[in-house]
């Protein structure tokens, strides 16, 4: 017959441990998770614009998931992306449709107040913005608020 004592012993390290790390605050159960939100970009493989517009947003703490794909175009059918709003990619952050070079503290200030919209647009690719840098030239360019029904509100201007 085996000792229990080996068992217990090791039992007592483990909650003393456990203890110790509370008081230190560092325990695993209280910690925030690792990652910051994470962004799903679908792109075209080829596309140059869209990788520096996923740095822009690992740089600014989103974690980035890119899906290339040959058509981008069906997931902004599927999403409910209009043609008038189109830009080169399509991304989904929780919940929400990001369509173009949107800026990441414009997808942060959307995350933070909830709006009851889809989701955000930057048409086209305006100079200047997030992954359109060109030197010190910057276009201005109008970030869209839109709805399932269709309906866009300004947003933001930059």
């Amino acid at each position: 017959m085996a000792c229990a004592c080996g068992i217990l012993k090791r039992g007592v390290w483990v909650v003393a441990l456990l203890f110790l790390t509370s008081l230190a605050g560092v325990a695993w159960w209280s910690r925030e998770p690792a990652s910051a939100t994470e962004v799903t970009v679908y792109k075209s493989p080829t596309c140059d614009c869209c990788n520096s517009w996923i740095q822009h947003l690992r740089a600014s703490g989103f974690t980035v998931v890119a899906r290339d794909l040959r058509d981008v175009g069906e997931v902004k059918a599927r999403l409910g992306v209009r043609p008038e709003l189109a830009s080169c990619h399509t991304a989904v952050v929780d919940g929400y449709v990001i369509e173009g070079h949107v800026p990441a503290d414009l997808i942060r200030r959307l995350l933070a107040d909830r709006p009851p919209v889809k989701g955000l647009a930057v048409p086209d690719m305006p100079v200047g913005s997030p992954g359109m840098e060109q030197g010190d030239r910057k276009d201005p360019y109008t970030v869209f608020a839109f709805d399932d029904s269709g309906r866009t509100t300004v947003y933001d201007r930059r």
